[in-house]
């Protein structure tokens, strides 16, 4: 295993939103993904499922270069904004999992 590859963290996150706000949480979802995607170059991967049986069920996969990659993306104003201030709120249940990859 390469330096560079060593210290990726991937992130499993399940959620259940509240009844009723599937759409908002499907649609703030699709808004955060972008600006991962745009803003943070420490981010390797930002996968977001939505449950084709149960619409209130997200599921999201997502992989950072290293530890700091991972805190810059908690710490950005566009998580702190759509994730924690508008997103959470909604939720029912919230379940992240961190993980180191292996050789």
């Amino acid at each position: 295993m390469s330096a560079e590859t060593q210290n990726i963290i991937a992130v499993a996150a399940e959620w259940r939103a509240q009844p009723g706000h599937e759409a908002t949480v499907r649609q703030l979802m699709l808004q955060a993904a972008e600006a991962v995607r745009q803003h943070e170059p420490g981010n390797l991967l930002y996968v977001a499922h939505q449950d084709a049986a149960d619409p209130a069920r997200f599921f999201f996969y997502e992989q950072y270069a290293n530890q700091a990659a991972l805190d810059a993306h908690r710490d950005s104003a566009h998580y702190q904004e759509l994730v924690v201030g508008q997103i959470v709120p909604l939720l029912a249940e919230r379940k992240v999992t961190f993980y180191q990859l292996l050789a």
